[in-house]
């Protein structure tokens, strides 16, 4: 059978976790994170065509890159030459068409999610065969948090976040609220503004979180809300003020957790159970502190194919 569109469904990311160290001389930092994958998800669809392009329809679809600083279309080209020679239609151009529920700009790793898609269905479109190792190898080329993206389930991320082992979880379901502000934050500029909070003073090596690993294996909710924790938290209040008002809420509605997702500007709560989530969902809604919510749950499955 010759498959002419493949169509993947991809997750959005949280920090449970973000330990940032000093600035390299690349300009990158040393990180520890655990990212956890949740039930917000894109749909990516590619099928062949003369050239490559991108078309977005969705949640902030006017703000997603459609020329080469898409990352959906340079993980294609990613692919491509990662790909064995001969493969079908590796040569020829692709459409890649993104529906989005993923905010732009979020703190949720949209634009490296939708990356992550765009590998999985080139590989299936192009039946180039490569293993789930082997695309994250040229996932991690592409961007910090393509390969997760990929993965999904809950992680240890280092380096750039993109050198990942599976985290020891027990088998639970966590319930979250994100809370989605009205603008947007450069996670360059975050990180430039947490640089400029710590000045000259020494910074010491990120660490993983004993604490937080310790609820995750017993699968206890309440233990996880206490253990969440952001060094870039403060950088995106201070760019971000509005944040505040927006975490407050949160914790005055009983969250178990309340914490800015990655660069932010997304807000995330944790809930005691899916009822409490559509409780503090509708409160947070009618409080006025954010653009909109969403409930969402985890752990989620990475990138995988729905439809071909």
């Amino acid at each position: 059978m010759i498959v002419t569109t493949v169509t993947v469904r991809v997750p959005a990311k949280i920090n449970l976790q973000l330990a940032v160290g000093p600035l390299r001389p690349d300009g990158y930092h040393d990180l520890v994170t655990v990212f956890h994958a949740v039930s917000l998800c894109d749909d990516v669809s590619v099928s062949p065509a003369e050239t490559d392009s991108v078309k977005v329809s969705g949640e902030g679809a006017g703000q997603v890159p459609a020329g080469g600083d898409n990352l959906a279309l340079r993980a294609v080209s990613a692919l491509r030459a990662a790909a064995a020679r001969g493969s079908r239609g590796r040569d020829s151009g692709v459409a890649v068409t993104i529906g989005k529920r993923i905010p732009v700009a979020a703190g949720l790793a949209g634009g490296s999610a939708d990356a992550a898609a765009a590998l999985v269905a080139c590989n299936e479109l192009w039946r180039a065969g490569l293993s789930q190792h082997e695309l994250c190898e040229v996932a991690a080329g592409v961007g910090s948090d393509v390969a997760f993206a990929l993965l999904g389930g809950t992680a240890v991320g280092r380096g750039r976040g993109e050198r990942l082992t599976p985290a020891l979880v027990g088998p639970a379901r966590y319930h979250w609220v994100l809370a989605f502000a009205d603008g947007q934050l450069s996670t360059p500029a975050v990180y430039g503004a947490l640089d400029r909070q710590r000045g000259a003073k020494p910074v010491p090596e990120p660490s993983l979180s004993a604490e937080l690993m310790s609820a995750l294996r017993a699968g206890d909710p309440a233990r996880l809300g206490e253990a969440l924790g952001n060094d870039l938290q403060a950088a995106a209040i201070a760019m971000f003020p509005a944040l505040r008002k927006t975490l407050a809420a949160g914790r005055e509605l009983d969250a178990l957790g309340a914490l800015v997702s990655g660069s932010g500007p997304t807000c995330l709560f944790l809930a005691r159970n899916a009822s409490h989530a559509t409780n503090l969902a509708v409160a947070l809604s009618g409080a006025g502190v954010c653009r909109s919510v969403a409930r969402a749950a985890g752990p989620a499955s990475g990138a995988t194919v729905i439809e071909r």
